[in-house]
């Protein structure tokens, strides 16, 4: 399958943070001196983003990971920032990190997309041949099976002071407003999110997961979101499996994939 066509499947259930503006608190001494950025008043100095070289060392690998493929995104496996938008403002958060964009505004971002095939996956199709010798639903399962791949596009952004909490805040807050649905647009065509439900999920400090439904030609579809903080960084996932969706069956969270990705972050 080529890389577009997989790239307008998978990005089906896709979409991100609200766009906040994220700044460091501020503050001045009384006795006149220099003014300094405080921790919610706390006298600490206020936490500080991570650079982005910095979030490239701690961004997943493929040493990171067995059995899984891990290589920087392409401009054909992310959509154009700018193109993805909600027509319920409130939704807006849920759509862009669906779509793997930037939640608010960090600081600092880096982005790696993890691949994991299944035994059959690697494979590939059956030959003509064996093909032939197939009953029709025995051919449609083993082109199924062939397309057996998860696709997690794994994101790290980096907010200075409270700004990775604020904005997770904010994502659980649209979630839970948007559970019903709500219609979204990505480079230009329109999708419909038929659900938005959360489930359980413990990582790092604070979480957000979800598993968002979502129909595009009549064809449904779910991608798995997860946003969980570590510090003063997020670390967020989209997942999609090819396969799932032809055979119309629900699929797990990439629990190596951000088990892997919480170890690094500490």
């Amino acid at each position: 399958m080529r890389t577009t066509a997989v790239r307008r499947t998978v990005l089906t259930a896709s979409a991100a943070a609200l766009a906040l503006v994220v700044t460091a608190c501020g503050g001045s001494d009384r006795d006149g001196g220099d003014t300094k950025a405080k921790d919610g008043g706390s006298g600490k100095p206020a936490a500080k983003a991570l650079t982005a070289g910095e979030l490239e060392k701690l961004v997943l690998t493929t040493a990171d990971l067995e059995d899984h493929e891990v290589r920087k995104p392409g401009k054909d496996d992310v959509f154009a920032p700018g193109s993805v938008s909600a027509e319920q403002a409130e939704c807006e958060p849920v759509a862009r990190v669906l779509s793997a964009q930037p939640a608010g505004e960090p600081a600092a971002s880096a982005q790696r997309l993890v691949t994991q095939e299944s035994a059959a996956a690697g494979k590939g199709l059956p030959s003509v041949e064996e093909l032939a010798e197939m009953t029709e639903e025995e051919a449609e399962e083993a082109a199924l099976a062939s397309l057996d791949i998860t696709k997690t596009m794994t994101s790290l952004w980096s907010y200075d002071a409270d700004g990775a909490q604020r904005t997770l805040d904010t994502l659980r807050e649209a979630g839970e407003k948007c559970a019903g649905g709500f219609a979204m647009t990505a480079d230009g065509e329109k999708q419909q999110i038929t659900k938005v439900t959360e489930e359980k999920l413990a990582a790092g400090e604070d979480a957000v997961a979800w598993t968002v439904g979502t129909e595009l030609d009549g064809t449904p579809a779910e991608t798995k979101v997860v946003v969980f903080r570590q510090g003063t960084t997020l670390a967020g996932f989209s997942s999609f499996n090819i396969a799932a969706v032809g055979r119309g069956e629900a699929f797990g969270q990439p629990t190596a994939v951000i088990e892997a990705q919480e170890a690094k972050l500490g």
